[in-house]
């Protein structure tokens, strides 16, 4: 089923680019994110979609981004906005960084992989930061495996329980510094926010 995702987003990017550009409500999670990288730094963000309106939104605080994303259309949609930037087409699971990032997330992307691709994608995180930079990202609030709907059509999601995600950030050489289970805030996301140690 996680392998069936990209063939969703292709289908309907254009649908959700829309629907993403009227809905913003991880901008405070993305501030407490922005606290803790450095000023200008470059940050990855893993299931980028159209880029909009996160890599907007980081872009206009000055940071330069890589952007990776399984669907062809919405890395078309993220060159064409801002071709300054990196943009690939890619599995997350298969990408492979020449470089480290000052700060990554994988906003309503890491929960489409099962559960053993989630714990190895941490760890490649893990590796893929900068000392001290910051990871953002959400997932469900306990170890499931769930079948929701977008379009009409359903959808893959996956979580860890909350102490696996704990153990394996520790493990990947990072620290949680926020937490939030359900966030109404936040659309009802469980949010994660880490730090690699230094």
């Amino acid at each position: 089923m996680p392998d069936r995702i990209a063939e969703h987003y292709e289908r309907h990017a254009h649908a959700f680019d829309y629907a993403r550009r009227k809905a913003f409500t991880e901008r405070h999670w993305l501030d407490r994110f922005l606290i803790g990288v450095a000023k200008g730094g470059h940050i990855l963000d893993l299931g980028c979609g159209a880029g909009e309106p996160v890599a907007r939104y980081l872009i206009d605080h000055g940071h330069q981004i890589t952007g990776i994303d399984v669907s062809e259309k919405m890395i078309g949609l993220s060159r064409t906005r801002f071709g300054r930037h990196v943009w690939l087409k890619a599995d997350m699971r298969k990408a492979a960084m020449g470089r480290q990032f000052a700060g990554i997330l994988a906003w309503d992307s890491l929960f489409h992989l099962d559960h053993d691709d989630q714990a190895a994608m941490i760890e490649k995180i893990g590796r893929w930061l900068e000392p001290r930079g910051m990871f953002l990202f959400n997932s469900g609030p306990e170890h499931s495996t769930a079948i929701g709907e977008q379009f009409g059509e359903e959808l893959y999601h996956a979580s860890l329980d909350p102490l696996e995600y704990l153990r394996l950030l520790e493990a990947s050489g990072m620290t949680v510094v926020a937490h939030k289970p359900e966030d109404p805030s936040a659309g009802g996301r469980t949010v994660w926010l880490a730090r690699k140690f230094a």
